[in-house]
């Protein structure tokens, strides 16, 4: 069972997380583009799912949205359904082609985390937050969704890499 673990994605996933973390609630609190804090942990959530589709995506959007909730103090799973939701819609770009470009991936990163952002109010509510809808949500949404799309150039192969996953190779049919 320990051997399972250590060569899952998660020895990988959470320091990487860890570190996207720490960088967010610290430096990123002060570099505010439009007023909006960048969201490096979600980025990187829907950058697994752009890398290593839909389940894998979802499942370290999970473990990074457990590892935001547990740092911020929100009820534990909440942002864990956002970020889930944001991995897997960006991991639909497995849908469309089996090795996306890069600037697809940005795209469906950048949907991904539009998605995922959107859907944080009305988990909030869920939850029993009062004021979870503001009118800034104009301005948040896109934002996120930019620097999330701009961001997951970087993040695409390092979520491919603490993912544990290669490109895939196509070989060329030879006659015989």
């Amino acid at each position: 069972m320990l051997a399972a673990l250590l060569h899952s994605p998660l020895p990988r996933l959470i320091p990487i997380g860890m570190i996207l973390l720490a960088l967010q609630k610290t430096l990123f609190v002060e570099l505010q583009p439009f007023g909006v804090i960048l969201q490096l942990v979600l980025a990187f959530a829907a950058s697994a799912g752009a890398a290593g589709g839909s389940e894998r995506g979802a499942l370290a959007g999970f473990v990074l949205g457990i590892m935001f909730d547990l740092a911020i103090g929100t009820p534990l799973g909440s942002s864990s359904i956002a970020m889930g939701l944001a991995a897997w819609v960006a991991g639909m770009v497995h849908l469309i082609r089996i090795d996306a470009t890069w600037w697809i991936s940005a795209i469906f990163v950048g949907v991904g985390a539009a998605v995922g952002e959107t859907s944080v109010p009305v988990i909030r509510r869920f939850t029993g937050e009062e004021d979870a809808f503001v009118p800034e949500m104009w301005t948040i949404v896109p934002v996120v969704a930019v620097s999330s799309a701009i961001m997951s150039i970087a993040f695409v192969p390092l979520a491919r890499w603490s993912l544990g996953l290669a490109r895939p190779e196509w070989k060329v049919p030879v006659d015989a």
